[in-house]
């Protein structure tokens, strides 16, 4: 397993695309703290990302990447609530949403859902997955119900020996998003 840093990644974006779209199982920096990640449309990497977080059949919700790919994939009501909040984005919000094609991601992402969370954090990463092109499973690197990871100091062992790379960008300081459930067509945060 390998660190790399913004430069890095920045210098060979190729390389991380290329490996990105091939199912690594990786750890990224956004906006708020480090996330599990990997291609949402890999059914092999999610479930390798269930095992490793001990999290059989709760949802994950996905790095998009962009506004296009969720108004694409998503409801939205113009002038109305959600609408609002989708102009939050980029920000540390993750937003609960309808979706109109469950197979825009790989089953096992959220789990007999018609619904799905998705984010794009206001990071220079999200540059990366607009690149890519495609929705990246989003969550938080830990197991389920441990400390979320802030610096490589208190990063999991397991989690370590289970992920291909690590990009890192120095210890953060903030909580994970907040949750804003959209699906009844009122705020509700979690």
């Amino acid at each position: 397993m390998k660190i790399f840093t913004k430069e890095d990644v920045l210098l060979r974006k190729k390389e991380f695309l290329q490996k990105i779209k091939d199912g690594a199982i990786f750890i990224c920096p956004t906006d708020t703290i480090y996330g599990l990640s990997c291609n949402a449309l890999l059914e092999k990497s999610v479930a390798k990302i269930r095992k490793l977080k001990e999290r059989p059949n709760s949802p994950f919700s996905v790095l998009a990447p962009s506004l296009q790919w969720i108004e694409k994939n998503c409801y939205i009501n113009k002038n109305t609530v959600t609408q609002k909040w989708l102009n939050k984005l980029p920000g540390p919000y993750t937003l609960i949403l309808p979706v109109k094609n469950t197979a825009v991601v790989a089953f096992n992402v959220a789990p007999q859902q018609k619904n799905l969370g998705v984010r794009i954090p206001a990071h220079w990463f999200s540059e990366i997955v607009k690149e890519s092109g495609i929705p990246l499973v989003t969550t938080s690197a830990n197991k389920a119900g441990q400390p979320f990871m802030t610096s490589l100091e208190n990063l999991d062992s397991e989690i370590v020996a289970g992920v291909d790379f690590i990009i890192y960008d120095g210890p953060k300081e903030t909580r994970p998003s907040k949750i804003i459930d959209l699906t009844t067509g009122k705020v509700k945060e979690r």
